[in-house]
């Protein structure tokens, strides 16, 4: 499985903790993972939370990677922003529990983290013991046991009622503002990454249209 790590701009200096912490884990369990900034407060693109929430969409609807960590300050802005788009299925993560059971019951493609609020001694213990819990165990087995059968019937109705909903991505992309989608893939690292794992889809070929 590949991993994007997107930070948004005012918890961006924590970046490098964060992606050594989500590398060190995944790749226990043999996942790979994509940094796409924000790098730190120096970085030439800096990327709000609604940012973050677009470039979450656009890395899990092109298929770049298939599982998306994020947050911000408090994690609501960020989960608020990726859940505004088809295909994204964001749970907002503070420990552990929070962590299995996201991935056990809601069996989602994206998380996003409190970066700031309660993020303080042992943050980067949190982190680990957060990520093990949702990368330890296949997902959407359900949790408990016997509520199982309702929730994996659950999760197929909310994906159904999201395809209803949810215009088609690329929709999207061509009707949100230029200015403000070009500067979300402005990274620099983001052309590269990109390139490199998104598929042959109608939405890529116009990503890459953007980025030459």
């Amino acid at each position: 499985m590949k991993i994007a790590l997107i930070s948004e701009n005012s918890q961006c200096s924590k970046n490098e903790l964060i992606y050594n912490a989500l590398s060190e884990v995944a790749g226990e369990y043999g996942h790979s993972v994509l940094n796409f900034g924000t790098y730190g407060p120096e970085d030439e693109t800096q990327l709000t939370y609604v940012q973050a929430g677009l470039l979450t969409a656009i890395l899990l609807n092109t298929k770049t990677v298939d599982f998306v960590v994020t947050g911000c300050g408090t994690g609501e802005g960020a989960c608020l922003a990726a859940n505004s788009f088809p295909n994204v299925l964001c749970g907002h993560i503070v420990d552990p529990s929070d962590g299995y059971m996201f991935m056990q019951i809601n069996d989602g493609n994206a998380v996003s983290f409190p970066f700031a609020k309660g993020f303080g001694w042992g943050a980067d213990l949190n982190l680990k013991y957060t990520f093990r819990e949702m990368f330890a165990h296949p997902a959407g087995n359900g949790y408990p046991k016997e509520r199982v059968e309702s929730e994996q019937r659950n999760k197929k109705v909310l994906d159904e009622v999201k395809r209803v909903t949810h215009q088609d991505m690329l929709y999207i992309v061509k009707h949100l503002d230029k200015e403000f989608l070009k500067h979300t893939i402005s990274g620099k690292n983001f052309k590269q990454l990109f390139l490199e794992n998104c598929d042959n889809s109608k939405l890529s070929e116009y990503i890459k249209s953007l980025i030459k």
